[in-house]
């Protein structure tokens, strides 16, 4: 296939240049119907393609036409088998992926660190997870990925799941061994489905981690537009056909996509997917050039600790990208939250996330120069400006024991709840998520019965000033549980 063409682009060109009349929406017909300083704003051109599904323009619910090719020479690009856009953001094509392989009451092992997407669509599907817990980094105090003698044991106490999840690379670029990940999963015919929001770009140089496809897994939801050029929340879906078909996830994908697809957002995936399968390997070795050039010239700055290859301790912990720029700022005796507020309002600069001991910077082919000057300058005012704590010890990351599922997440979720009082919630069944983040693990997901050492981890963690996230009552003294009936006298 010819990886120049952008079929779908193209289409919308030919299409806009022959000024068909339209009686059809959208309704601003160009932009003539819409306010005029928003038209003047975004632009003849982009309103031009700001189209629907009429018959010479394809259907993504049903492609045959320019949207079928485009996602073929995705599917080239990526080394799929088969690729389908997706409108819906990567959140879209993770519940499609796990709505594809799981129907009520089905078992999915999925680490414990999971997206909300991925909890979504297990309380869609009715599938009941079975979790694996990550592995914890107390240098950094963040979680990692899940080993590959953890989905071991999984697999091998649970043969009858119907798919085992992975994020890969995860939030912080760290992968694990996905390879040796799909051929224990393999073995039990269980498909391999991959959360890889953040790895678009890992599939285009030989210095990266393996992609989800080039390790042999089965589904793959990648966020093209987090790292890989096109617009915001537009995603693909990569599939290797054999243990889910492609019209199974067709259908699925299907029912969760509206049917006003926007084509500025497909045009984008079009022309993103072009400039990644042609200038790919070129972006990426400038764009790694920089990010060494960063973690260098950061590294240099007093109390400031940016991590390389030495991050790599474990079987969780198999190859990173050097892309994601981990900053640790637990030295300057802040938060990363206050050097997140700090790096806005004195360099307005904007890091992807902050935390209580670091932030996190991504460098991508929209970088320049001129940026990592800036941030490297930004972080050395900041140090010069604190006074150094050199006696920081590793950070105490625990994990909270994983209670016992006594609904399944969707029975949880439509059940009758009431709100009690916390510390009267012993013995109680969740109707809400709670989580600690930092490390991002849940300590209560809807379903699991409430016990007292977690709630004792609630109030450990309160204390120690890390942000308790989840349910209704932001001061958790109160929690929403399911409502218990009551015999009849």
């Amino acid at each position: 296939m010819n990886q120049h063409e952008t079929p779908l682009f193209t289409g919308l060109k030919k299409h806009r240049d022959q000024t068909p009349i339209q009686f059809h929406i959208p309704g601003h017909k160009g932009g003539k119907g819409m306010d005029e300083e928003f038209r003047e704003f975004m632009g003849e051109n982009a309103l031009s393609i700001d189209l629907i599904n009429i018959e010479p323009l394809d259907d993504l619910h049903h492609p045959q036409g320019m949207i079928k090719e485009a996602q073929d020479l995705a599917a080239e690009a990526f080394g799929a088998d088969y690729t389908f856009f997706s409108v819906q953001g990567t959140s879209g094509a993770i519940m499609t992926m796990i709505m594809s392989v799981c129907q009520p009451g089905d078992k999915i092992i999925v680490p414990r660190n999971v997206h909300k997407s991925i909890t979504t669509a297990i309380i869609f599907s009715g599938a009941k997870p079975v979790f694996i817990h990550p592995e914890l980094d107390e240098r950094f105090g963040i979680s990692h990925g899940i080993t590959s003698h953890a989905v071991k044991k999984a697999c091998e106490a649970h043969p009858d799941a119907k798919g085992v999840l992975v994020i890969n690379p995860t939030y912080f670029g760290i992968t694990a061994d996905l390879q040796e990940i799909v051929e224990i999963a393999h073995n039990y015919d269980i498909p391999v489905l991959v959360d890889e929001a953040h790895g678009v770009h890992i599939h285009f140089h030989e210095r990266l981690p393996l992609s989800a496809m080039q390790a042999g897994a089965d589904l793959a939801a990648t966020s093209v537009h987090k790292l890989g050029g096109s617009l915001t929340q537009s995603s693909v879906l990569n599939l290797r056909e054999g243990l889910v078909s492609h019209e199974r996830v067709q259908s699925i994908l299907s029912m969760l996509t509206t049917t006003s697809t926007s084509y500025i957002l497909l045009a984008s995936l079009d022309t993103a997917r072009r400039h990644l399968a042609i200038n790919g390997h070129a972006l990426m070795e400038e764009t790694l050039r920089l990010a060494d050039l960063a973690r260098q010239q950061l590294n240099e700055i007093p109390s400031i600790y940016c991590p390389g290859n030495e991050i790599l301790t474990s079987d969780a912990t198999v190859d990173y990208d050097p892309t994601k720029l981990i900053i640790s700022v637990k030295k300057l005796g802040m938060s990363g939250y206050d050097v997140e507020v700090w790096l806005r309002e004195n360099y307005h600069i904007e890091v992807e996330l902050s935390d209580l001991y670091n932030i996190l910077c991504i460098v991508t082919p929209g970088d320049r120069g001129s940026d990592i000057e800036k941030l490297v300058e930004a972080l050395k005012c900041l140090a010069d400006q604190c006074v150094s704590v050199d006696d920081v010890t590793s950070i105490p990351v625990k994990v909270p024991a994983i209670p016992v599922l006594s609904l399944s997440p969707r029975d949880a979720f439509y059940a009758s709840t009431e709100t009690i009082l916390l510390k009267e919630a012993v013995g109680r069944i969740s109707a809400e998520f709670v989580m600690v983040y930092p490390p991002g693990i849940p300590i209560f997901i809807p379903g699991e019965i409430i016990t007292s050492d977690n709630i004792d981890y609630i109030h450990e963690n309160i204390e120690a000033g890390l942000p308790v996230q989840g349910p209704e009552d932001d001061t958790l003294e109160k929690i929403q549980v399911i409502r218990e009936q009551k015999a009849f006298k």
